[in-house]
């Protein structure tokens, strides 16, 4: 079993301290023994047993980070994303948190998805956490120059959001105007790399520890593929990788196959993307303007053919799912739909899968 530093740190420091006291339901059980993770461990808040005189460990266990804490105790976990239009308000993110909640370890807010405008990614992670679900906000480094990435990470931090994926980010539309100057002042990696420096700069040093993840394509890789981009990011600090949109599990099997031949993945985990498609029409617009979306003919055809389309993408999604979860050195799976979000749920729940 995987543990954060810090985690590690607190456990060690209760067990020493509190060594006969349950200390919180469904962390942390001992009677003097090496402490263990009770396989109750899907608990938002801990019910303290005992007071708890450092203030950094009851930081650590007040704000528990359930989507680290399942990255680091479960053996596959789901994750899910949110829709955000320009329209979206307070109302539409309560009601998307309805659709999803109790399903999930994290849900994916991303910013300005497919180069679009919505509002702010760190204000919707926000709303998302209030809601009682743990946001995974995304920040893309296209339309940002460097500060402004710093402050949305300080912004983030002093607000709570400890999950943050930074990408590339998607190019405008086209026929948005006036078109927005691209920047690029820092990649993705380096602001990884950024990101995990920022605790030992002056003026600083109450900056937390963040889970910092990217975006990886899967392929299915020749015998001597290193991986470099994956393995900069990584080094950089990259905890998690959610994969860009992949609906053929061979190819992430393979994908997979090779991460573990190059022992990177006790550094990081992997969650798959796949997507609940509710139509072809869907699956072709994705493969058509979504960059390194791999979603087979084979797929198109069934949705094509079939009387009732969202219910076979259900089944699609379900059957991926299922492979998903037995392909060894894979964490997880990221399920999102184009359109219609309660089929993420449906797939899941057809899939089988315990939360």
């Amino acid at each position: 079993m995987r543990c954060t530093k810090d985690f590690a740190r607190a456990t060690e420091f209760l067990a020493r301290n509190c060594p006969t006291s349950v200390i919180c339901k469904g962390i942390l059980q001992t009677n003097g023994a090496t402490p263990e993770l009770s396989p109750d461990h899907a608990v938002r808040r801990p019910l303290f047993a005992v007071p708890i005189a450092n203030r950094r460990i009851r930081e650590l266990l007040i704000d528990l980070n359930t989507f680290e804490l399942a990255l680091n105790t479960k053996d596959f976990i789901l994750t899910s994303e949110i829709f955000l239009a320009p329209q979206s308000g307070t109302g539409d993110i309560g009601k998307q948190a309805d659709v999803l909640r109790g399903l999930f370890d994290g849900v994916l807010v991303t910013d300005n998805q497919s180069g679009r405008l919505h509002m702010s990614s760190l204000a919707a992670s926000c709303l998302l956490k209030q809601e009682g679900i743990e946001p995974i906000m995304q920040l893309g480094c296209r339309n940002r120059n460097r500060i402004s990435l710093l402050g949305d990470l300080l912004g983030a931090a002093a607000l709570g959001i400890r999950n943050l994926q930074l990408v590339r980010g998607e190019r405008v539309p086209e026929g948005f105007m006036p078109r927005p100057k691209a920047l690029l002042d820092v990649t993705a990696t380096e602001l990884i790399g950024i990101a995990c420096k920022m605790r030992l700069e002056d003026g600083i040093a109450s900056f937390p520890d963040l889970l910092l993840g990217g975006v990886v394509t899967p392929r299915a890789p020749k015998a001597d593929w290193a991986a470099r981009k994956l393995v900069e990011k990584v080094e950089a600090g990259a905890r998690f990788l959610l994969t860009h949109t992949c609906m053929d599990a061979e190819v992430v099997r393979k994908y997979m196959k090779h991460l573990v031949a190059l022992k990177v993945l006790h550094k990081t985990s992997i969650l798959a993307s796949i997507a609940v498609l509710g139509s072809a029409q869907d699956a072709r617009w994705l493969r058509e303007n979504k960059p390194n979306v791999m979603i087979p003919d084979s797929i198109i055809d069934r949705l094509e053919r079939h009387p009732a389309p969202r219910e076979e993408g259900i089944a699609i999604a379900a059957d991926l799912l299922r492979e998903l979860a037995d392909i060894p050195g894979l964490s997880g799976a990221h399920v999102y739909a184009p359109n219609d979000l309660r089929s993420v749920p449906a797939a899941i729940q057809h899939a089988g899968l315990k939360t």
